[in-house]
């Protein structure tokens, strides 16, 4: 008896460490799973940043607005369909709308705001532009720089680190006024009173041309509504600041 006892007992830490064995595997398993389907959120969320409304809206751009070329913002220089070396400006940055919207970087602003993703696909602010200008432009307010250093080749466009802006040429001032005034007329975005004053000097200064106004006809039949400033110019003059 003292002997068939004395094994009873032995075999309790046994079953015991079994039981402690299959826990340990049971978490190791569901830390696994666990895993897996964070890792599936994150594929999933970033596939749904991939979907936003402004790379849906990209081919509609290209293939209505220029359907045969046309002329870069800054540069004025002529491009072909499918040219790579031209893709789309904002001329208000979606940098800017990001922290006026306080949504974070543009996937996650893309994810969390039916906001965002609106003004980001709107096409009165969308433009072609040569790569390298739309990367030196950046999201860096426009101003006026004294001098002619010329930076960018045959391109009337010029950049001051310094001050954190950069000028267009003349050609191009009207048309990135009218985007920007009415970006901030349509969604209630902030301009410094001293660049919205810029602007609306800009706007009058170089009147809407026939560009700006076949463009205004076709977004209107892409997204149902104008730029206000380029069929009524006066409009801007109760704009405030």
């Amino acid at each position: 008896m003292t002997v068939s006892g004395s094994r009873g007992r032995r075999a309790e830490p046994y079953a015991a460490s079994q039981s402690s064995r299959r826990a340990a595997w049971w978490m190791v398993l569901l830390c696994l799973c666990l895993n897996v389907a964070a890792g599936s959120v994150a594929r999933a969320e970033r596939g749904a940043a991939k979907d936003a409304a402004y790379l849906q809206i990209l081919p509609v751009f290209w293939r209505n607005l220029y359907p045969h070329g046309g002329r870069t913002l800054y540069c004025g220089q002529r491009f072909e369909p499918f040219d790579d070396q031209v893709n789309v400006e904002h001329v208000f940055p979606m940098a800017w709308v990001g922290n006026a919207l306080r949504c974070g970087d543009r996937d996650a602003c893309r994810l969390s705001s039916e906001r965002f993703n609106r003004i980001e696909s709107d096409m009165h602010n969308l433009w072609p532009a040569l790569k390298r200008i739309n990367r030196a432009r950046g999201a860096l307010r426009f101003g006026e720089i004294e001098g002619e250093e010329r930076r960018f080749g045959g391109c009337d466009f010029e950049r001051d680190n310094r001050r954190r802006l950069v000028e267009p040429g003349p050609r191009a001032r009207g048309a990135i006024a009218r985007s920007m005034l009415y970006m901030h007329d349509r969604y209630g975005l902030e301009l410094f009173a001293r660049h919205g004053a810029l602007l609306k000097r800009w706007h009058f200064q170089y009147p809407p041309d026939d560009e700006e106004r076949r463009r205004n006809a076709i977004v209107e039949k892409l997204q149902g509504n104008r730029n206000p400033f380029i069929d009524s110019p006066q409009r801007a003059a109760a704009l405030k600041f």
